[in-house]
């Protein structure tokens, strides 16, 4: 069974928001066994979506439509489904209701006209009630083909598609099961990867595919297949992830759907009793809000600071000045002594410290843009490096988060 996703707006396409819509509805639709064939992405015009909806009908079971909802004049998704499917618009007196109790409950103004626009819909539509926003979902169908319009609003898609139109899928059409497990590796390349694993990878079943999702300083290594039998279809899945995991024990985190780095050195601490901090220049904060991201984080993580003006790192963590007058600013010196003194400073037993020049000037710094030291205070002592992480802001700001955290979860898997 296929899927085509079709997102609806200009914004979309200048660059004005990111499509998030797309990469749920995907993962959500794979998880139940429907393999998306294709995203695309439209202007609000009634003869490109038109077009759109035609190409998708040629080749996929199922047509996901996000976006042109709303109540204004430039959200035509409702008239041009009218256009496709033949039909005219009429009011639903379930949407009217819905969108009076929606401005009672949330205690908003009296409801303007437009809002009770939302009510007017298709005739042969069946109508999603959608209890977080005034636009209702659609589901449609034409020639086996089925078409659902969501809104673009991302909780109100997400609370739609998981309420109406997952279960209707799911009853509506066969499908197989699809099973994917991805394990998060760190601190060794692609290439390298591919090597070692060369023989294992050769000797796959064919059912089951090997895919490298190579990011900054990390590759997940992701196991799929497809079947219609999901015990044995998972049993063999899991079968050669536990022989892939095996063999680069030294290098793997944990499984995408159940850790990360950062989650797994918080699990570690707790389970020890232990603490850590952070203090970030260069990584500004990246690396404290990788690591809260996730519920449990206050079991470990004591806190955080940014001293990012270098007075501050004196003033505030106390690094004398006379070693970064020495040695300077970015420097093994200055990022251990950061990296001790955030201990004492929050009472942790384990920090992490950063000082850098992510660019695109150099600052305080004379060392080269991307150059990033990283220390990371331990009960046992100190250990440090200095990297150089290229000239890209960005790249360099996510390499030394990653690149730290990598550092830490190995120092902590020592004891």
């Amino acid at each position: 069974m296929l899927a085509e996703i079709i997102t609806i707006g200009d914004e979309i396409l200048i660059g004005q928001i990111v499509d998030t819509n797309s990469a749920y509805i995907s993962k959500e639709l794979n998880r139940i066994g429907v393999k998306v064939y294709q995203i695309t992405s439209v202007q609000d015009e009634r003869t490109h979506i038109l077009q759109a909806f035609e190409d998708a009908k040629k080749h996929a079971d199922l047509i996901i439509v996000t976006g042109g909802l709303g109540p204004t004049k430039d959200d035509i998704t409702k008239q041009t489904f009218c256009d496709f499917f033949n039909d005219t618009l009429v009011e639903d007196k379930n949407v009217i209701e819905n969108v009076k109790n929606l401005f009672k409950n949330y205690k908003l103004n009296k409801p303007l006209p437009a809002n009770y626009q939302q009510a007017m819909v298709p005739s042969k539509a069946t109508i999603l009630t959608n209890h977080h926003g005034t636009a209702p979902g659609m589901w449609m169908e034409m020639d086996n083909t089925v078409f659902v319009s969501l809104p673009g609003v991302p909780y109100e898609m997400k609370h739609l598609l998981q309420a109406e139109v997952l279960p209707r899928v799911i009853k509506r059409f066969s499908r197989p099961y699809i099973y994917h497990k991805t394990l998060l590796t760190y601190g060794l390349g692609e290439s390298a990867i591919a090597e070692r694993i060369a023989e294992w990878e050769d000797n796959l079943p064919k059912n089951i595919r090997l895919a490298y999702l190579p990011s900054l300083g990390r590759v997940r290594l992701r196991l799929s297949s497809t079947g219609i039998d999901e015990k044995e279809l998972k049993e063999g899945v899991d079968s050669q992830m536990k022989v892939l995991q095996e063999m680069l024990s030294d290098i793997a985190v944990g499984f995408e759907e159940e850790t990360s780095i950062a989650e797994r050195i918080g699990k570690i601490l707790a389970e020890k009793g232990m603490s850590y901090s952070v203090a970030e220049s260069c990584t500004g904060g990246r690396i404290a809000s990788e690591i809260t991201h996730f519920s449990g984080a206050s079991s470990s993580f004591m806190g955080g600071i940014v001293p990012y003006d270098t007075n501050l790192k004196t003033k505030i963590l106390g690094v004398p000045k006379n070693i970064i007058e020495e040695y300077n600013v970015v420097s093994i010196p200055v990022a251990e002594e950061m990296a001790k003194r955030c201990c004492k400073l929050f009472e942790s037993d384990y920090a992490i410290a950063t000082t850098g020049i992510a660019g695109p000037t150099k600052g305080d710094g004379d060392d080269e843009i991307g150059t990033v030291c990283i220390a990371i205070a331990t009960p046992q002592g100190v250990i440090s490096e200095k990297f150089s992480f290229g000239k890209d802001r960005y790249r360099v700001i996510e390499k030394a988060a990653n690149k730290a955290l990598e550092m830490l979860l190995k120092e902590i898997s020592k004891n």
